[in-house]
């Protein structure tokens, strides 16, 4: 089949390697503009430069607006592939093909539609992830569904341990996507609107840590913001500072939210959880802490002294 791809990324690139290698023809890839976003400097793998390496015309847009549209005819696509693409695609370039727009997402829709939906999914403590083929409708990644693959979440998975285990599964499902397209298949599954959930892009507040939230909820926080993610920070004595590797304690400890307590083994304890007081809860285990110009401690190098808090601002 002739097909347009709409990616960005590196989950744009691997779809676009994918179909490079099959039986298909992409006759025009469309992708964005590089970003200053913290969260679109990486994973970045230039969608344009592999389409330009095979002799592929490329469009760069920020949005597919109504300009987009010959380019689109002239390339005359039996379907669309969208991967990553970042900004609404709108009807008349959806509906274009005649055979549709097959989107790929990478969560198990209809949850964790829209943006960074590994790093909401390991926040929320969901046992496993995966990716989505859909045919795109007029609703957000809401259309019916052609295929799901799905990976298992650890017990100490990171989002990074995620994002390489769903990034494998790409390729395949576009692929296999588009063979149930060809074969004539129209009865894909509507998505079930009750267990729906969108999600927002994530920002610096995001990263801000809350300790009223449960030890196991922050512990999940940062294995979420791991590495090269912008890290899970709190503030002590007026300086940030990133949290990039704890557990959740042993021991349970009581007190006020925040509170440098006492070490644990290799770990320093901080009090957590909004029931804290009671003394029923775990606190987080901090292991390793990071500084702003980028030093990394152990906790127990860096807490000399227990006592004082660490707070959400300075």
């Amino acid at each position: 089949m002739r097909v347009v791809m709409f990616g960005y990324q590196t989950w744009g690139h691997r779809t676009l390697q994918a179909l490079l290698d099959s039986e298909h023809e992409v006759t025009l890839v469309v992708t964005h503009p590089p970003s200053d976003h913290a969260y679109e400097r990486i994973w970045n793998d230039s969608v344009a430069d592999l389409a330009a390496a095979h002799g592929i015309a490329v469009e760069v847009r920020d949005r597919p607006d109504d300009d987009l549209l010959g380019p689109l005819k002239e390339a005359d696509p039996d379907v669309i592939v969208a991967t990553n693409w970042r900004t609404w695609i709108p009807p008349q370039v959806f509906e274009l093909p005649r055979l549709g727009t097959l989107n790929v997402h990478d969560s198990l829709l209809p949850a964790y539609a829209g943006f960074s939906p590994l790093i909401w999914a390991l926040i929320n403590g969901e046992k496993e992830v995966g990716v989505t083929a859909h045919m795109m409708d007029g609703e957000l990644d809401a259309g019916d569904i052609v295929l799901q693959r799905c990976v298992p979440v650890g017990p100490r998975d990171t989002t990074t341990d995620l994002f390489h285990k769903t990034l494998d599964l790409f390729g395949p499902i576009t692929v296999d996507g588009l063979a149930l397209i060809a074969s004539g298949r129209t009865d894909w599954t509507p998505q079930d609107r009750t267990r729906a959930s969108f999600f927002h892009k994530r920002s610096e507040e995001d990263s801000r840590i809350d300790w009223t939230w449960t030890a196991e909820e922050l512990d999940r926080l940062i294995r979420a913001q791991s590495d090269p993610y912008p890290n899970a920070f709190t503030y002590h004595q007026g300086r940030r500072l990133r949290l990039i590797g704890a557990s959740v304690s042993r021991g349970h400890y009581g007190g006020t939210p925040g509170r440098i307590f006492i070490r644990e083994g290799d770990a320093v304890v901080i009090v957590a959880g909004a029931e804290a007081r009671r003394g029923a809860s775990h606190g987080l285990a901090v292991e390793r802490v990071r500084l702003d110009d980028g030093t990394e401690l152990a906790a127990t190098e860096y807490f000399r002294t227990m006592g004082g808090y660490l707070t959400r601002h300075p």
